[in-house]
């Protein structure tokens, strides 16, 4: 992969230091993270719906410490981003990375003996939108992202002809690889998320303004 995704995994809390460069399958499963991801917010002014906020519930975490931030703003930072930087399932707009191997045209996999039979079946999968990138049909995927929001799955297909910067698609649980949406190249989607520091400076105009 390029060294320019390498650097945002970086910036973005995960750790490449297995990555070899042998293969792509290989550097997406040796990637790791131990913190979430959250979507950048998209050029909207910070309002009070929790659905407006650059993170869920931030506004309300902010209020419970305000006396903190007046005192020590330092500790303050601190205590946000040991708060939202971590492993946590609690719904607060997350994405998580994931990094693994998806072989439903494999035979011999608990993949393929799993989903096989839908992926074969034009009714129940349309890859479409993978094949006019990749120009195959059974592909090996690297599940790297998962979500709450929709789509709520991110998948890397490991014949894909830019293996430096491959592109990202897009399905979600209940229309599985029936309906994928092209979102663009590794290297784009992962500026849409926040670092640490994007996160304290966006708080801190918001704070001090």
């Amino acid at each position: 992969m390029k060294q320019e995704i390498l650097n945002r995994i970086k910036q973005l809390g995960g750790n490449t230091d297995q990555v070899t460069g042998r293969s792509l399958a290989e550097d997406l499963q040796a990637i790791t993270f131990d913190t979430v991801l959250y979507p950048a917010p998209k050029d909207t002014p910070w309002q009070t719906a929790e659905d407006a906020e650059p993170v869920y519930g931030i506004d309300d975490f902010i209020n419970r410490h305000e006396e903190l931030f007046k005192t020590n703003k330092p500790a303050f930072f601190n205590k946000v981003t040991d708060h939202y930087f971590r492993m946590t399932r609690e719904g607060l707009g997350q994405m998580f990375f994931t990094g693994q191997l998806f072989t439903p045209f494999k035979e011999g996999t608990a993949d393929y003996k799993e989903w096989y039979p839908d992926f074969t079946d034009s009714e129940m999968v349309n890859l479409e939108e993978i094949t006019a990138i990749t120009n195959d049909s059974s592909p090996d995927f690297v599940h790297v992202f998962e979500s709450y929001g929709f789509p709520d799955n991110y998948y890397i297909c490991l014949s894909d002809p830019n293996p430096r910067n491959p592109t990202l698609f897009g399905t979600d649980h209940e229309v599985f690889f029936r309906e994928i949406t092209n979102e663009g190249t590794l290297e784009d989607f992962l500026q849409k998320f926040l670092t640490k520091e994007e996160l304290i400076d966006i708080i801190k105009r918001r704070l001090e303004s």
